[in-house]
């Protein structure tokens, strides 16, 4: 089941807000009840647009608000606009208001377009960041060493060769400020919980499912495993989850599933979950939930994180890395070819082959 279908089943009401990719509707996997709900379906209704640089966009063409019977709202925009975040707001603090003071338990999934490209900036943010004062990243390079899989990629191609650092510093900008936008929307919704008195007893996930490059190692976009792809925001509060902690411990998102249910009290499905609780981590009895974090891009790319060190291989490049984290957090220094570390090169890649022959 999904985490939606299952809360649904233990008495949650269950609703969704914002992008929906994935196959049917989301009324269709567990949740009754939608507002906002963003998918494709209006094509008819596409004109073009420009993001920030004056870029043809060519995501989300056809993209558009509709409620659960499909009925279409082209009023309220097609594709990516300035303001999609505050509609998604809009429709999650409506919820709030109208069923937050219900005694029956909810689950609430609101699911931001932002930072995803094309970068469109809301009204008023057009100079919130000053791109000229914008910091490159310091594993800034105008190309990426090698062809890693996906140089030729629609995200990649969103940025000339080489990367330069004034293209890469007004990407940054935008992408600080449409995050910033963002921030502030959801600042809305958690307002909105205060209101109804529902922080003390709500369980809030902030996460996103990607990182993106623009500049580093000589990137622009998401389709790569270094850390500043693969590496997400995770931010818990609620009933049982310590203040002002953080931890270190690596996990997926599918670990949010029996981590929810465990902190809600729900039994979870007995064999039916790939996750793994986050639960003992955040009572301090373990540091760790995985014994390695695994990762992929189509056949291109192949990745194993274990403690410090992060393996990389390229199989169609017939390339690898590995990289230790704690020392080289930016990931610049290849150790792959270092007899040093010979022992652990071999032993992260033999994990790796035992993984995918599993499957």
């Amino acid at each position: 089941p999904t985490l939606a279908r299952w809360l649904q089943s233990n008495g949650y009401r269950t609703w969704y807000v914002g992008k929906w990719h994935n196959n049917g509707r989301p009324t269709d996997h567990g949740y009754q009840a939608t507002r906002g709900l963003y998918m494709g379906g209006g094509g008819r209704f596409a004109t073009p647009q420009q993001d920030h640089a004056g870029r043809a966009v060519t995501g989300y063409k056809g993209w558009i608000f509709q409620d659960d019977n499909g009925n279409l709202f082209p009023e309220h925009g097609v594709g990516l606009t300035a303001n999609i975040s505050s509609r998604f707001a809009d429709a999650a603090v409506e919820i709030i208001e109208t069923t937050g003071g219900n005694s029956e338990p909810f689950f609430l999934h609101v699911n931001f377009t932002a930072p995803h490209d094309p970068l469109i900036l809301p009204p008023g943010w057009e100079q919130t960041y000053q791109s000229s004062q914008m910091p490159l990243p310091a594993n800034f390079l105008p190309e990426h060493p090698f062809d890693h899989g996906n140089l030729r990629g629609r995200d990649e191609l969103l940025f000339q060769w080489p990367r330069t650092p004034t293209e890469t510093q007004s990407e940054l900008a935008a992408y600080y400020a449409v995050i910033s936008h963002m921030d502030q929307q959801v600042g809305r919704i958690l307002t909105a919980m205060q209101k109804h008195n529902l922080t003390d007893n709500t369980i809030v996930v902030f996460t996103s499912d990607h990182g993106l490059a623009i500049g580093s190692h000589g990137l622009r976009g998401k389709q790569n495993m270094y850390e500043h792809t693969i590496g997400v925001p995770m931010i818990l509060s609620g009933p049982g989850i310590p203040i002002d902690h953080r931890f270190t411990a690596d996990c997926y998102l599918r670990d949010l599933f029996p981590t929810l249910c465990d902190l809600a009290k729900v039994d979870g499905p007995a064999d039916s979950i790939d996750g793994r609780s986050l639960a003992p981590v955040l009572t301090g009895q373990k540091e760790q939930i995985h014994d390695f974090i695994i990762g992929s891009f189509r056949d291109s790319q192949r990745m194993i994180r274990q403690n410090h060190w992060k393996y990389i291989r390229y199989p169609v490049a017939q390339r690898d890395q590995l990289f230790n984290l704690q020392g080289d957090p930016l990931e610049q220094k290849d150790l792959s070819n270092d007899p040093a570390v010979a022992a652990i090169r071999q032993s992260l890649s033999t994990q790796l082959d035992d993984w995918f022959a599993q499957w």
